[in-house]
């Protein structure tokens, strides 16, 4: 609307000037040399409005016509570059969706088309990467870091191929050379950081977590405990070398982390030596009521030095009451138990974790079977139970396990990541249970028995044998050379009765009989006696014979399953009796 009135206004103006001019009287005369030219003054200014207009147009076109080439050229730039930026998005969504070869074919249109781009560069070695062309991507990123604007990230590439090529040398150089364009870098000052850590150098280490804190790049509450894992690191190295520093810096430390459980062991320990018993005391407390550890234990159990093992027993009970029914602070008074001779308070603690046991929690069990009984098979058993049971926590990192604290993964590099927690390849699966007790335990951990049997009533034949000559003396053996009853006879070896004493007690070989001698005028008898045998056999023999066993031997359960590690593959055969004996001893010398 505005518009339309200025626009009205300018022509009113206009015809409101014209008319003036039109109205104004007068002549004009131009002399030049012997030329004379006179009109009036409207059609002069008429004439001259026309010629200034020409002039313009004049000049417009002698303007356009000298900048034609230019403009043709600055056309033709725009052209590529636009199928530059074309080709590097295209380049970029192949990348994305993983289409090495369109990402290549694109990667080339933008190289021809925009070859000073950076977003070009980018591609070229992105998708370089994808095909596996390492050589290719290092000269892409070395030329990214070569132009002031995207340096940073030239080095960035290049750092990543030299952790691909497992060069760490060359890593941290281009790191340290990163950090040093952008102190705020947070790769490069991780990488930095990661590598000092890996050589001990903890004041570098130190130095870069405060530029990160003033970078910003982490906040308070991180800082703090990243300061505190790295004191706690330098305190740990620092122990026996130099106690002074060692102390100050546990001491810094666990003022920042109070609930790190190695600075607050070290600490304890510092204090103890201090004799100052209630301080050091105070801070094992704080870090077990975060997390219980059996280092914690340990270190509350010997806060005090000299004491006996029932004065470490009380004082692990009333640590363990401060996290009640959690399994370090039983196994931690299981520990003092068994060391003060209280096996029965040991079994109490370990009591509700014996159904499903830990392996710390059945090595202890075993260690109590066989230090207050003196029973080894239990010890054994529990000893064997141990190797398939849960496995107790442990520090990782990122899948690394590790058998002490570490104040960096050895995986990433990252700092303050081992964790107190139970390793991901033990925790128990849906398809199969954990624990599985075997035949043998049971067989171990049952009441032992202290008879045996040796066949049962029917199998004993009381018919006696007929005596001949005196042999040496043989190990009686289990079975007996009395010809079975016709009956009994013509049933094959194969499913004759087998004594059941033939796994238990050894049989003695037979001795290899005497050369053949002329046939005499009357038979001779079919079978030998037997000397270990009297003439007359009582009306009935026992079926159950008790023996004498070892003290460490558990007995055999004959409720329990069978042992699948005492199941003989292929049992050995009994002797038959009767004809079929005589000849198998006749054949076998």
């Amino acid at each position: 609307m505005v518009r339309i009135i200025l626009f009205l206004l300018l022509i009113a103006l206009g015809a409101a000037g014209a008319a003036w001019i039109a109205e104004q009287t007068g002549n004009v005369v131009l002399s030049w040399g012997g030329y004379r030219a006179q009109t009036t003054l409207p059609v002069f200014v008429l004439a001259l409005g026309i010629v200034i207009v020409a002039a313009m147009m004049l000049w417009a076109i002698l303007r356009g016509l000298w900048r034609t080439p230019q403009r043709i050229r600055r056309n033709q730039r725009e052209r590529r570059q636009a199928r530059g930026r074309h080709a590097i998005t295209q380049g970029l969504l192949a990348i994305g969706h993983g289409d090495s070869t369109a990402a290549r074919i694109h990667a080339d249109a933008a190289r021809k088309h925009a070859a000073q781009d950076p977003l070009a560069l980018l591609l070229h070695a992105q998708s370089a990467q994808l095909d596996g062309d390492r050589e290719g991507a290092q000269r892409a990123f070395r030329a990214m870091a070569e132009r002031e604007d995207t340096r940073l990230l030239g080095l960035r590439g290049l750092f990543i191929e030299a952790q691909r090529a497992d060069d760490p040398v060359a890593a941290v150089m281009l790191a340290e050379e990163a950090l040093k364009l952008s102190p705020s870098s947070s790769w490069a000052s991780h990488a930095v950081l990661g590598f000092c850590c890996a050589k001990g150098d903890w004041a570098g280490a130190l130095k870069i977590l405060d530029n990160n804190q003033s970078a910003g790049l982490i906040d308070k509450a991180t800082y703090r405990r990243q300061r505190g894992v790295l004191l706690t690191a330098r305190a740990l190295e620092l122990e026996k070398v130099d106690r002074d520093l060692a102390r100050e810096s546990v001491m810094e430390a666990v003022k920042l982390a109070p609930t790190l459980v190695p600075a607050a062991v070290l600490a304890s320990k510092f204090e103890s030596e201090a004799h100052q018993v209630r301080r050091s005391m105070r801070l094992v407390e704080t870090a077990w009521l975060a997390q219980p550890h059996p280092d914690l234990a340990d270190a509350y159990a010997h806060v005090k030095l000299g004491d006996s093992a029932r004065q470490r027993l009380v004082r692990v009970e009333t640590l363990a009451a401060k996290a009640p029914g959690h399994i370090e602070g039983a196994l931690a008074i299981a520990r003092a138990a068994i060391d003060a001779s209280e096996f029965t308070k040991a079994r109490e603690a370990l009591a509700p974790f014996i159904a499903q046991p830990t392996q710390r929690v059945a090595l202890l069990m075993a260690e109590i079977e066989r230090t207050e009984h003196g029973d080894s098979g239990r010890a054994r058993a529990w000893t064997l139970r141990a190797v398939r049971a849960l496995h107790d926590p442990a520090w990782t990192a990122d899948g690394y396990v590790s058998d002490r604290w570490r104040p960096v993964s050895p995986v990433t590099g990252r700092l303050d990541a081992f964790q107190w927690q139970t390793p991901v390849a033990a925790l128990p699966s849906d398809k199969a249970s954990t624990i599985e007790s075997s035949p043998f335990e049971e067989a171990m951990l049952a009441t032992p028995r202290r008879a045996v049997v040796i066949a049962p009533p029917e199998a004993v034949d009381e018919q006696p044998a007929a005596p001949v000559t005196p042999e040496p003396p043989v190990t009686p053996a289990a079975q007996d050379n009395v010809p079975p009853p016709a009956a009994a006879a013509e049933v094959p070896p194969a499913e004759a009765p087998r004594p059941e004493a033939a796994t238990i007690l050894p049989t003695p070989e037979p001795a290899p009989p005497k050369p053949a001698e002329p046939a005499p005028s009357q038979p001779a008898p079919l079978f030998r006696s037997r000397q270990d045998i009297p003439k007359t056999v009582p009306a009935s023999i026992p079926a159950v014979i008790p023996l004498i066993r070892a003290p460490d031997d558990p007995g055999i359960d004959e409720d329990s399953p069978a042992d699948e590690f005492a199941e003989q593959l292929a049992p050995p055969k009994a002797q038959a009796g009767g004809w079929r004996g005589f000849l198998s001893r006749w054949g076998g010398s």
